[in-house]
């Protein structure tokens, strides 16, 4: 057997007792409450007095209340350590207390064991006479029970197990600790630091870090990407530490690092879509099974509030993006107005209630697949209301009008996107004659948005649009020319989202599209 961890601990007289020692020792970690600790007590306090001149014979206690506990409960003389602090209970890595370790060398185990059996102590006993040329203690082995269990290390409760984790030599935890004084308020520090969006924080301690951390079986250290616009190192450590301050369980990490995948490429280009005046923000919607395992929500409030795992992966991007990134306002985000969409914005589509192939599954990827994508938005979302139409193009041509007022009825061609959730009434209405695809939805909208050229042309109206200047170089045929909204029906991306009740759809308008702006990413969940 390997060497066991070396330690100093006090006693209860404040006295150290260091390990490996120069004679044979025996150890044993035990807690107060815990009947087989209790039950074997008594056996150690015999080892003591038989064994005690010529060897080390230590119970270590996992608190310091309780070493008293037991030593006045069973009248203990032989040394008790305290590992309150449970250090090296961790470092010696047991599951059961009693946790027994017999070192003849005093400082590599010949016998180690957990619990309480008593042909395993009976041989402990009888390897402690043979090394020390004793005679074996006095114990009535008669009385005592052939078997206990034991229970359950207190280092091993999951809030103590991340601390210690954390505190570990080999931690993955690299990020500079900050530490408070103990004065100060931990949410007002946050605000006061500029860590956070407006809203109070998650205190990121090493221990929820560690537990976030949990959600992941990719290396804390990897790199993701260089995040813009300060091209900061977007490790998965970082990206966690973000996420625990937004509020995200640790299954939501991987939803949040392949966001953060999308959103780094150079297509998607997040330093233009945060530095534009236009205000625009990703908005992120999760395709596949991940949906249901995480309790998100695509139907009641689906675009609002009440889910936790919508609102904050959302959140944690942005705050990635702000702590990360640099991306703070009044720096490099420059938007005018701001939208609520810069605290968070992210909903599952509704895939059981489409009678289309879901967001994911039209871009390429399978539906077993588990998709994030994110879009460059910069208002959203806007409702389109029709709780009238009763006919298929109907309700199509009602989407496409509501779809027209992006940006401003007056342009139109325009190299945008938009992303519009269709609710489940509206559906209905769409399918009432049969089938009803994306593509033939889309050219709908095109169709119903055809507007002359002329009507883009800048008047007494509004100066916006085509300007006079160049209206004048055009001919009264070319100015009668019908275009449609978007330059391309690509430009229109398609979801079902929303509860049951309610004939009411909403859209996201896009910022610009194609190398100069940007492009919708969807990137693939790698699950643990």
């Amino acid at each position: 057997m390997a060497e066991l961890p070396g330690f100093e601990l006090r006693d209860l007289d404040d006295a150290p007792r260091a390990f490996p020692a120069a004679k044979p020792s025996l150890i044993c970690f035990v807690k107060e409450d815990c009947e087989t600790c209790n039950l074997a007590a008594p056996v150690l306090e015999a080892f003591a007095k038989t064994y005690g001149e010529a060897a080390n014979i230590w119970m270590i206690s996992q608190t310091r209340d309780g070493s008293l506990v037991l030593k006045d409960r069973h009248g203990l003389t032989l040394p008790i350590l305290d590992d309150s602090d449970l250090k090296i209970s961790f470092a010696y890595g047991f599951d059961i207390v009693p946790a027994l370790y017999w070192c003849p060398d005093g400082r590599t185990p010949d016998t180690q064991c957990e619990g309480f059996v008593k042909t395993e102590w009976q041989g402990v006993d009888r390897d402690m006479a043979s090394t020390l040329n004793c005679t074996a203690t006095a114990i009535d082995w008669d009385t005592l029970p052939d078997w206990r269990p034991g229970c359950g290390s207190k280092h091993l409760d999951p809030e103590i197990l991340d601390r210690l984790m954390a505190d570990a030599e080999d931690s993955p935890i690299r990020a500079r600790k900050i530490e408070i004084a103990s004065a100060d308020d931990v949410a007002e520090f946050m605000f006061d630091q500029g860590f956070s969006d407006g809203l109070p924080l998650v205190p990121p301690t090493p221990e929820r870090v560690m537990r976030m951390l949990s959600g992941t079986s990719r290396s804390p250290k990897e790199v993701i990407a260089q995040m813009p616009p300060n091209m900061g190192e977007a490790s998965i450590e970082k990206i966690a530490i973000n996420a625990v301050m937004a509020g995200c369980k640790p299954e939501y990490l991987p939803v949040v690092i392949a966001a953060i995948e999308a959103i780094c490429t150079d297509a998607f280009n997040v330093h233009g879509v945060m530095a534009t005046t236009m205000g625009a923000s990703p908005v992120i919607v999760v395709n596949g099974p991940i949906r249901e395992r995480l309790g998100m929500n695509s139907g009641l409030m689906a675009l609002g509030t009440g889910n936790r795992a919508n609102a904050t992966i959302g959140r944690a991007v942005r705050l990635a993006v702000r702590n990360i990134g640099g991306a703070k306002p009044g720096g490099t985000d420059r938007s005018t107005l701001g939208s609520p969409m810069k605290f968070t914005m992210c909903f599952a589509e509704r895939e059981g209630r489409s009678p289309w192939a879901p967001l994911h599954v039209e871009r390429g990827f399978k539906a077993t697949d588990s998709v994030v994508t994110v879009f460059a938005m910069t208002s959203g979302p806007v409702h389109i209301v029709d709780q009238e139409s009763r006919a298929p193009d109907e309700i199509a041509g009602t989407l496409g009008l509501g779809l027209e007022s992006m940006f401003l009825p007056k342009y139109h061609m325009m190299p945008v996107d938009a992303l519009l959730v269709v609710c489940p009434e509206h559906i209905d209405t769409l399918m009432r004659d049969g089938e009803y695809d994306k593509d033939r939805l889309r050219d709908r909208i095109q169709d119903v948005t055809r507007r002359p050229l002329r009507d883009m042309v800048a008047d007494e109206v509004s100066g916006a649009g085509m300007t006079r200047a160049a209206a004048a170089k055009l001919d009264d045929a070319q100015l009668d020319n019908l275009v449609p909204k978007f330059a391309k029906r690509e430009h229109i991306h398609i979801v079902v989202a929303g509860s049951d009740a309610g004939k009411f759809s909403s859209a996201y308008h896009g910022w610009v599209t194609g190398p100069m702006g940007s492009q919708s990413v969807s990137r693939k969940i790698e699950e643990t």
